[in-house]
């Protein structure tokens, strides 16, 4: 079988693929150029993350095998119409949701430590304005004893879960498919503690939390809009580490220049990307370029889990 790595895989996948015989070419081909070159080099599985889009034209100009996505979400794939077509669909999707789980705390804690607008002052009037900005930005907030709402409670929204537990936060969760969920606590002792969660109406959470988290797929309206803004504490914070379309940007934006809101992060965008110059320039946004999964350990599991999945498809 041949494999064409367009959007970049761990060198721990590539590897195992190599030595079980498969040929691994790493090379990213533009989109409008992707089904000839699948087609001259008799491509037989495509691996892609969320810049390649595998649509009905590029699964109809091709022959192909597999196509195998290194993360979560499917959104980028037509994977019925793939099946339907004798196309096998593959993804990762318990692979980084420790990583994004992280990012989650991160991106609270810098908000409630002032640390997203400490960062950007600092470079350019730290050594004028020091205590200026000492006491600009020394009301600050613990993470321990707030609540953190979290908004689908599936592989991700547990990370958080457990993440939080372990800062001394309440957590309340709501999931459009659970009706209850365990979180397994495991220490570096071998200890281990289990936590049970009966999930409540997305009402509730949103009135309740001090924090809330979005984990949820690609959806075709706004999980977060203008109403349900107005339901939650004064002086929440919004996390979106999910998919661009489930925060309604232009509302979250409203609610931070009302002070209805602390601050929010944002991982993905509406419009990416090209995020509004309107986010980017905010201080009451904590932002990353859609990093959540992106860290070395999260990026071997996903090369080694496709590898793996792949192998074992080929003997099928």
């Amino acid at each position: 079988m041949k494999i064409l790595v367009n959007d970049g895989m761990s060198a721990a996948g590539v590897e195992l693929l190599k030595n079980e015989g498969f040929e691994v070419i790493e090379l990213r081909v533009p989109q409008d150029q992707l089904a000839d070159y699948i087609n001259q080099n008799q491509i037989d599985v495509l691996l892609v993350r969320s810049a390649t889009k595998v649509r009905k034209d590029l699964i109809d100009a091709t022959s192909l095998k597999i196509v195998g996505r290194g993360g979560v979400g499917l959104d980028n794939i037509d994977v019925d119409y793939a099946k339907s077509k004798g196309i096998r669909v593959i993804n990762t999707p318990a692979s980084s949701s420790a990583s994004v789980g992280e990012m989650v705390i991160a991106h609270s804690l810098a908000i409630y430590r002032n640390l997203h607008q400490s960062n950007r002052k600092m470079p350019m009037d730290g050594d004028t304005r020091f205590k200026e900005l000492k006491k600009e930005y020394a009301t600050a907030y613990e993470l321990r004893g707030k609540t953190m709402g979290v908004i689908g409670f599936g592989r991700i929204g547990r990370e958080v879960a457990k993440n939080a537990i372990g800062l001394g936060m309440n957590v309340i969760g709501f999931d459009a498919f659970l009706k209850e969920a365990d979180v397994e606590l495991d220490f570096f002792d071998g200890r281990n503690l289990s936590f049970h969660f009966d999930m409540k109406p997305i009402d509730e959470v949103l009135k309740n939390s001090d924090i809330i988290t979005l984990h949820v797929p690609a959806q075709d309206h706004y999980i977060i809009g203008e109403k349900e803004i107005e339901k939650m504490k004064q002086g929440a914070v919004v996390i979106n580490t999910a998919r661009g379309g489930v925060v309604d940007e232009k509302a979250l934006l409203k609610a931070l220049d009302s002070g209805k809101l602390l601050g929010a992060a944002l991982d993905v965008f509406e419009e990416e990307p090209t995020p509004g110059m309107q986010l980017l320039m905010n201080d009451k946004l904590s932002l990353s370029p859609h990093l959540a999964g992106s860290t070395v350990e999260a990026q071997d599991r996903i090369g080694l889990e496709l590898a793996h999945q792949i192998m074992v498809l080929s003997r099928a």
